[in-house]
């Protein structure tokens, strides 16, 4: 096991700007929600080819840096974090090795695999929202619909909508006001059942 960063510092306080965070609720969160992680994060770095050293040396790296970000605020979920800090490592080392091995680049790719991904229940809730929210769409007037499209979906600007349509920018904005509303609507009148009674 490797060993917990500030191992001697049980007493010490550092302060931020929001305040001070005792060194020993750091510590206590390190080894309650971080150490558990520990295997899957060695197996994290193998993944990338380095040796045994490496990934030790990289190991105590994601841990200072999720330390020290801790010391700010702990972070909740941790997972995510440590994760995100280890690629991130790995992606710094490789840069600074300037040769960069084939196996390093195809590893980088199948590490997002260790980050945690959305559950499959998750996955299905968000396509049906999504399903929903074009059944809302299509029943929007085709102009409404087509200013909303080009706005929040295409990220253009008020101003490059009104161009490309030909209308007053004022216009637009009425428009993007009525589609907003509209789609609202539609998607509260719509909202599915729950199998819940009141």
């Amino acid at each position: 096991m490797v060993e917990t960063p500030d191992a001697g510092r049980a007493d010490a306080v550092v302060t931020d700007s929001r305040g001070a965070i005792r060194t020993a609720e750091v510590k206590a969160w390190f080894i309650r929600e971080v150490l558990p992680l520990e295997s899957a994060l060695i197996q994290f770095l193998r993944r990338s080819g380095r040796s045994k050293a490496d990934v030790e040396d990289l190991c105590q790296g994601v841990y200072m840096r999720v330390c020290a970000a801790a010391y700010n605020e702990i972070p909740s979920p941790t997972r995510p974090l440590v994760f995100a800090v280890a690629r991130n490592l790995l992606i710094d080392r490789v840069r600074q090795e300037q040769i960069v091995p084939i196996e390093a680049i195809e590893n980088l790719d199948a590490l997002n695999v260790a980050i945690e991904e959305p559950s499959p229940d998750r996955v299905v809730i968000a396509r049906e929202e999504l399903r929903r929210l074009q059944s809302a769409l299509n029943k929007l007037p085709e102009r409404t619909r087509t200013t909303l499209v080009m706005h929040k979906i295409d990220g253009l600007s008020v101003r490059e909508i009104a161009k490309r349509m030909g209308t007053s920018e004022r216009t637009v904005e009425r428009s993007l006001t009525e589609g907003v509303r509209a789609l609202a609507e539609i998607m509260l009148r719509e909202t599915p059942n729950t199998g819940r009674t009141s």
